[in-house]
């Protein structure tokens, strides 16, 4: 959804001022984006996945500069995945925590759901966003770089929960039915930190019974990102997002980081060589 949310604020957020670890898979290293040129590198790679691949359909401005721009990049942390071997940049992923949404004005995801008790969630809350991997490297290296990285990032800030938008491509629901009635029966957030998609917009997710779910057809619709955040011990909020702008369809993942098992907080530190 291309909706702004204005900043509060003149002067950006301090986003090249945090380091990871090194991060490192033959080629392949993970780390925050540095300068402008990362941002924008980022952003053309953003462009090629969501409005050349998947159908997003660009306003003006991004249509001519070919990259997909927003305000609120000023105010978030942004990881990379580059191949040195291309020197390329082959994945990335957006960070953006508690005190830069203050600063900038709010969180994207508060666009399309209504996300309250998560910001009333004590810590550090940190919002993901904007995932796309280049589609000559969506392979097993890369997805364990972003993970790793996501990881680090997490322990850098002391972060207690996590939380965004995860989107299947395109906006017929019932493509998805079994997927999304899987997401609503099994892995519905719990109350106290339970998202809700905006009155206007919402979709419902309970499109099957429980008992009527196919469980393998549930998997097969799955997005492998949506499947990430579960292996993590995350849940849904309540309701999907059709975004027709974005040829989407959404859901919010929240992930309190308390619920990761020690089997994965293990495979997702920095110092893992293990992934997805």
């Amino acid at each position: 959804m291309n909706t702004t949310i204005l900043s509060t604020t003149s002067a950006p957020f301090d986003r090249f001022s945090k380091t990871l670890p090194l991060l490192k898979s033959g080629t392949l290293e993970a780390r925050l984006a540095r300068c402008e040129v990362d941002i924008e590198a980022a952003q053309r790679l953003r462009y090629e996945v969501f409005y050349e691949e998947c159908g997003a359909k660009p306003d003006e401005t991004v249509a001519r500069l070919k990259r997909d721009i927003s305000p609120i990049d000023n105010f978030c942390d942004v990881l990379l995945v580059i191949d040195h071997a291309r020197d390329r940049i082959v994945g990335t992923y957006r960070f953006m925590l508690r005190e830069a949404a203050q600063q900038y004005g709010g969180y994207y995801t508060a666009s399309e759901f209504e996300i309250d008790k998560i910001l009333n969630y004590p810590g550090q809350i940190m919002e993901l966003g904007r995932s796309c991997v280049h589609k000559d490297y969506r392979t097993r290296p890369t997805m364990q770089l972003l993970w790793r990285g996501i990881g680090a990032y997490i322990q850098l800030n002391q972060v207690t929960l996590c939380f965004g938008c995860a989107s299947f491509i395109g906006t017929d629901v019932s493509k998805y039915q079994q997927a999304l009635a899987y997401l609503y029966h099994y892995h519905l957030a719990p109350p106290e930190i339970r998202s809700r998609v905006l009155p206007a917009y919402y979709q419902e997710m309970n499109l099957i019974p429980k008992n009527k779910i196919d469980l393998k057809q549930a998997m097969k619709q799955l997005p492998p990102l949506i499947k990430g955040y579960l292996r993590l011990g995350g849940y849904v909020g309540d309701g999907a997002f059709v975004d027709y702008d974005f040829n989407s369809i959404d859901v919010c993942i929240i992930v309190k980081r308390e619920t990761v098992t020690e089997r994965y907080s293990q495979r997702y530190s920095p110092q893992s060589e293990e992934g997805v």
